[in-house]
């Protein structure tokens, strides 16, 4: 793939981004229907733009024309879980999926990275319908929890103003940023059942609430 036409590459990508966005707020919509508590609070996606994946390709060693195979996170969807023990059950419901294979999965809560992140990846293979046929793609679903999706997103972007080289200072503190975001998913843990308790009283109340207005 010496010269690559981006759009058409990167299309069934962003078809695949579409398609498991919607399943999986299907799945959050069922649990609410059924008025128990869903694990996934919310869920997003999108497809890497073509310079980080010139970037990435650069600094993997990946040739142009092995993105397809090597590359894992072109696309990419994130599902995000009030509480740590959410996560187990979301990539429980994935294992037992039947419109994608599971590739590889990465446990980065029990194996932190050294950076402090945390999320648990799933590596998927995906089958995107074209007119050309069936196309299966690789793409990338991170489970993680609020907290931790608030410390990953300022950890990239000071990722992106230092280029990796974070001054020593700022490196301390992310990691005990890090600590003290996953001290707070433990906390919620620990009340978890009550929190749950409420929310379900205050769904049913706004249910009601609305039914009196209409």
């Amino acid at each position: 793939m010496a010269i690559i036409s981006w759009k058409e590459f990167l299309t069934p990508y962003k078809q695949a981004v579409d398609e498991l966005k919607v399943k999986f707020k299907g799945m959050r919509a069922q649990f609410e229907k059924e008025h128990t508590h869903t694990p996934i609070e919310f869920v997003t996606g999108r497809v890497k733009p073509i310079a980080s994946i010139l970037e990435k390709a650069a600094l993997k060693g990946i040739p142009l024309d092995h993105l397809e195979t090597e590359m894992q996170d072109i696309a990419g969807v994130r599902m995000m879980c009030q509480f740590v023990d959410d996560i187990k059950t979301v990539v429980e419901l994935l294992r037992k999926r039947n419109d994608f294979r599971i590739i590889e999965e990465k446990d980065y809560i029990t194996n932190k990275k050294p950076s402090g992140y945390r999320s648990y990846h799933v590596i998927i293979e995906y089958p995107v319908e074209t007119i050309r046929g069936e196309k299966k793609i690789l793409a990338e679903i991170q489970i993680r929890t609020l907290a931790m999706n608030f410390w990953a997103t300022i950890e990239h972007s000071l990722n992106y103003k230092y280029k990796g080289q974070f001054p020593e200072e700022i490196n301390l503190r992310l990691k005990r940023a890090a600590e003290a975001a996953f001290r707070l998913d433990e906390e919620m843990s620990e009340i978890r059942e009550e929190i749950q308790e409420a929310q379900v009283f205050f769904t049913k109340n706004k249910e009601k609430a609305d039914q009196k207005k209409q």
